[in-house]
């Protein structure tokens, strides 16, 4: 990170409540998997409490891990 660069924020936004909101890297959570399936970012709505666990692609894998998030690989 270049010294003019503030910390990553994540849009992101809740499939119960709806609402629409901006998280930083501690906030979320990515699984990596051995399959499509089993690769999935997931956090903690702040507006309702709702446990949110979204599907994650090579981008959204490459945006999260380059965004500092912390990442667990199961095999």
């Amino acid at each position: 990170m270049s010294p003019t660069s503030g910390p990553v924020a994540f849009k992101a936004s809740c499939p119960e409540c709806r609402a629409r909101f901006e998280l930083d890297a501690g906030a979320l959570r990515l699984a990596i998997g051995g399959s499509r399936r089993a690769t999935f970012y997931s956090f903690t709505c702040p507006e309702c409490g709702a446990a949110v666990r979204k599907p994650a692609g090579d981008r959204i894998v490459e945006l999260l891990t380059g965004g500092g998030v912390s990442t667990l690989r199961s095999v």
